[in-house]
C-alpha cells in the first residue's frame, strides 16, 4: 500500500495544465494552446498513478489505456482533413470501449437504470437526425461512435455518482464538438472554452472517481490514511 500519496496532490500537474490551457483558449496564443493540450492526458495519467494505492489492478489498466487512446485522439484530431478526423475518433472510440470495461467491470455497483437506457437512445438518435444530413460518407463512423459514446455514459450510471457525473459532462463536450463540425449554423458563446472545458472536467471527475473507488477498497480515507479495521477483518480488495 502507498498511504504516502494523496489524491489532491496527485491531480495538482493535472489541474495545472487544465488552468493554463483553458487560459490560452481563453486569451493566449494558439502555440501554447496545442503544448497545453498534448499535457493534458499525461498529467491525468500521473494523478492515476499517483492516486491509486496499488498498481497491479484492471483500474490502471483499463483507465490507463482509456488515457493513452484520448491522447492519441487529441493528438491526431489537431491534423486537417476528415482522415485525421477519421482515426483521432477511433482513438476516443477506442478510450471509450476502455471506459465501458471499467463501468460494467472493476467499478460497477448495481445495474443500469432502464431510464438511462432510454435517455441514451434518445440522444444517439437525436445527434443522428440532427446531423445526418451533414454527414456524407461519415454518417456511418460517426453513429457508430455515437454508439460507443452514448454506451458509455448510459453505462456509468451503474457506477458511482462522480464516475457517472464525468461520463455524463464527457459526453456533452463530445455532443458540443459534433454540432460544431457538422451542423451548419451552431454557434455558442466561447464554444471552443466550453468544449474543452467539460472535456477536461469529465475526464477529471471519471479517473478521479476511478481513485477514489480504489482507495476506498484497499482501506484508505480520503485524507490518505489507512482506515483501522477491526481485528481480523480484511480491508478490502480490488
Amino acid at each position: 500500500m502507498r498511504s504516502t500519496f494523496r489524491p489532491l496532490p496527485a491531480f495538482t500537474p493535472y489541474i495545472v495544465v487544465t488552468v493554463v490551457h483553458l487560459a490560452a483558449i481563453a486569451a493566449g496564443p494558439p502555440e501554447l494552446v496545442a503544448a497545453t493540450k498534448l499535457l493534458l492526458m499525461p498529467a491525468l495519467l500521473v494523478g492515476l498513478v499517483l492516486g491509486l494505492p496499488v498498481l497491479r489492478t484492471s483500474l490502471l489498466l483499463w483507465g490507463g489505456l482509456a488515457l493513452v487512446f484520448s491522447w492519441l485522439g487529441d493528438v491526431l484530431l489537431q491534423n486537417p482533413g476528415d482522415i485525421g478526423f477519421l482515426i483521432g475518433m477511433g482513438a476516443f472510440g477506442l478510450a471509450h470501449l476502455a471506459y465501458l470495461t471499467l463501468y460494467l467491470g472493476p467499478l460497477r455497483t448495481r445495474r443500469v437504470p432502464w431510464w438511462g437506457i432510454l435517455l441514451g437512445v434518445a440522444w444517439w438518435a437525436g445527434m443522428l437526425a440532427a446531423l445526418a444530413l451533414w454527414l456524407g460518407s461519415l454518417l456511418v463512423p460517426v453513429a457508430v461512435y455515437g454508439l460507443v459514446l452514448g454506451a458509455a455514459a448510459v453505462c456509468a450510471l451503474a457506477t458511482r455518482p462522480l464516475v457517472a457525473v464525468g461520463a455524463a459532462v464527457f459526453l456533452v463536450s463530445d455532443t458540443l464538438l459534433a454540432l460544431d463540425r457538422f451542423l451548419p449554423g451552431f454557434s455558442v458563446l466561447e464554444l471552443d472554452l466550453a468544449i474543452m472545458l467539460t472535456y477536461c472536467l469529465g475526464q477529471g471527475l471519471i479517473i478521479a472517481g476511478v481513485v477514489t473507488v480504489a482507495r476506498r477498497r484497499a482501506g484508505f480515507a480520503n485524507a490518505g490514511q489507512k482506515v483501522a479495521t477491526p481485528a481480523g477483518a480484511s480491508a478490502g480488495s480490488i
